[in-house]
């Protein structure tokens, strides 16, 4: 095959590995979903400046490890968080949130060379999420999602997530659902 070619099928690999994870989220399948994450998982969402201009690079975003964040979690605690909304007793998911996962503009920005058992690549893609709770509650979240995923077997598994919002300021009463 030519490496165009290649190029192709990875794309719509990595696309339909998105398309399920999203499936799996907004159907509340989040024990298959952990499936798809490694076990050393690195699931960071920054909060979000509004700083000057020119500063952006150094300042936007607050520092895994340095800075406060929404989201500085690992295998362990997104499992206990998938536990905990499986008891049916969960104050913020009852009744469940009803949530849509949209995924788009999907790029592989680099990739690793091929070692057995070791190939990640990292890849971009931008999310919009809908979430509809009890009669009223609406809240919808825009951003880009950095991704590093690892092949495992057949397929692949997220190693390391960073969430970016595209708002400083969270509008939303709770964060209960999953990037």
């Amino acid at each position: 095959m030519s490496a165009a070619l290649d190029a192709l099928l990875l794309q719509r690999e990595i696309e339909a590995f998105y398309y399920l994870e999203a499936e799996l989220l907004d159907e509340r399948r989040y024990e298959e979903w952990l499936d798809l994450l490694t076990d050393d998982i690195s699931y960071f969402m920054p909060l979000r400046r509004n700083v000057k201009f020119g500063s952006h690079a150094a300042q936007e975003n607050t520092q895994e490890g340095r800075d406060a964040a929404w989201f500085d979690e690992g295998k362990h605690t997104l499992t206990q968080r998938v536990r905990q909304i499986a008891t049916g007793i969960h104050w913020a998911e009852e009744p469940l949130s009803r949530v849509r996962h949209l995924i788009t503009n999907v790029q592989i920005a680099s990739a690793s060379p091929e070692k057995p058992g070791a190939r990640e690549m990292d890849v971009k893609s931008n999310f919009l999420i809908y979430r509809n709770r009890i009669d009223d509650e609406t809240d919808i979240f825009a951003g880009q999602r950095r991704d590093c995923l690892r092949q495992a077997g057949d397929g692949w598994k997220v190693a390391r997530r960073v969430i970016l919002l595209d708002q400083s300021t969270l509008l939303a009463k709770n964060l209960t659902f999953f990037f």
